[in-house]
């Protein structure tokens, strides 16, 4: 049912633990597809071993370019992005094909609730694959929830392929990564998109971001500049105003309400974006 499109540098501990989960705790057909960067740690040959669909190249390409080289390859109806360092719980794909029937509509953008230290729901069961204690997460997971809520742009994320297409995946700019979430989000408001759910039940476990984009070197905030150039409004004010971010989960969003506020933090994005075009 799903196409589940996961880019990878040279992390092979966490991206076998992320592919024993899918085997483990998956319901549904589904199909994996991995994008290999590098391949310093024969995660190509793991790959080829058994027979996953994948894609490769000999240097790190970033997030975006790798996940849509994976995408290319998708031959199910959805995509699923996710890193290479999340253990899916279980039966996270029935928890969205349950959702998907409620939509009836493609034209929608379902993410993930993370737990682990410091995430949506903060619930220690380790900080890397060396000392993650499954039984206990497996044990407990169903214990801890946050709620469903507005505007995530968070991976996991799922997205109809028609709709990947139309707007061509995501925006290779912004590799090696930062801002890319967004710049997806905004791209899909622009065709349309306005059901934007964290799902409180497809829960993953995160490992901390120990993935693509945090092993590549390029300044952190290179990809607000770049959305904020692209789009003339800030990643924070995207969030805010258009996604509303973190509130609970009701419907369907509406444009942005027009208020003083909304002027006020549009006049501050402005104000950023002549800055940087004038002394940067």
């Amino acid at each position: 049912m799903f196409s589940i499109c996961i880019p990878t540098l040279n992390n092979i501990n966490y991206l076998k633990l992320c592919l024993e989960s899918l085997k483990k705790n998956s319901k549904l057909d589904n199909e994996i597809i991995i994008h290999v960067n590098e391949n310093q740690d024969n995660t190509l040959e793991l790959v080829r071993a058994n027979n996953y669909i994948h894609t490769y190249s000999a240097i790190a390409l970033g997030v975006c370019a790798s996940t849509n080289l994976a995408a290319s390859k998708a031959s199910k109806d959805y995509i699923l992005y996710a890193h290479d360092d999340m253990y899916f719980l279980p039966s996270w794909d029935e928890i969205l094909k349950k959702e998907l029937f409620k939509i009836k509509h493609n034209l929608f953008y379902l993410s993930g609730t993370m737990m682990g230290p410091g995430e949506h729901i903060d619930f220690d069961c380790g900080n890397s694959y060396k000392n993650f204690d499954e039984k206990k997460l497996l044990e407990n997971y169903k214990k801890y929830n946050l709620y469903d809520h507005q505007g995530s742009h968070w991976a996991p994320h799922l997205i109809h392929k028609d709709v990947w297409k139309k707007i061509s995946g995501f925006s290779e700019e912004f590799d090696p990564g930062h801002g890319s979430d967004p710049d997806l989000n905004m791209k899909l408001w622009k065709i349309g998109v306005r059901y934007f759910k964290g799902i409180n039940d497809f829960k993953v476990y995160h490992f901390g971001s120990i993935s693509l984009r945090k092993k590549n070197s390029v300044i952190s905030n290179q990809g607000s500049v770049t959305f904020l150039k692209k789009w003339g409004i800030t990643i924070h004010f995207f969030k805010k105003k258009f996604l509303r971010t973190g509130e609970k989960f009701y419907k369907e969003l509406l444009e942005p309400k027009k208020n003083l506020s909304y002027y006020i933090g549009l006049t501050k994005c402005k104000i950023k974006l002549l800055f940087i075009l004038i002394f940067k």
